[in-house]
């Protein structure tokens, strides 16, 4: 795997017609907590006042990420579901991706999450298999307890 730049770099403009993401964080590592760097994003559209969903892109590459959580993580507020503007959100950060020399991407998602697994689906990734969480992680802890791996080639 080709090694990841951590160092964050200009985004650019990042709009697919009246979708925007503006960065609203660029989240440090934090080694105590094994915690990678992050961007932050707000999804927003022309027309609509605040943000309709939270798009992230986790710098890094290891196994906790690319096991459970997912190198993108997204959230659409409920009343503006239905628009693709995950789907829509995840493209437009394949170039910043690929800027960070990610060779691929992987997003996971609870396999009872239909909508998720759509986006995963209009991003062209491929689902590589479903897996159990382990006890011990967080996301067990809150009650979640199997994870879609989905790979998206850059």
């Amino acid at each position: 795997m080709a090694r990841i730049l951590t160092a964050f770099v200009q985004p650019g403009l990042l709009r697919d017609r009246e979708l925007q993401l503006v960065v609203t964080a660029l989240v440090p590592a934090k080694s105590d907590e094994d915690l990678v760097p992050a961007y932050e994003f707000a999804m927003t559209v022309h027309g609509v006042e605040g943000s309709v969903g939270r798009i992230g892109l986790r710098l890094g590459a290891t196994e906790f990420l690319v096991k459970y959580a997912g190198q993108i993580g997204y959230d659409v507020d409920v009343p503006h579901r239905g628009h693709r503007y995950a789907a829509r959100s995840c493209k437009l950060l394949l170039p910043l991706a690929r800027a960070h020399r990610f060779a691929e991407l992987w997003i996971t998602c609870n396999p009872e999450n239909v909508a998720s697994r759509r986006t995963c689906e209009l991003l062209g990734a491929e689902l590589v298999e479903t897996v159990d969480l382990p006890v011990d992680c967080s996301m067990y802890a809150e009650g979640e307890r199997r994870k879609c791996r989905y790979r998206r080639a850059l």
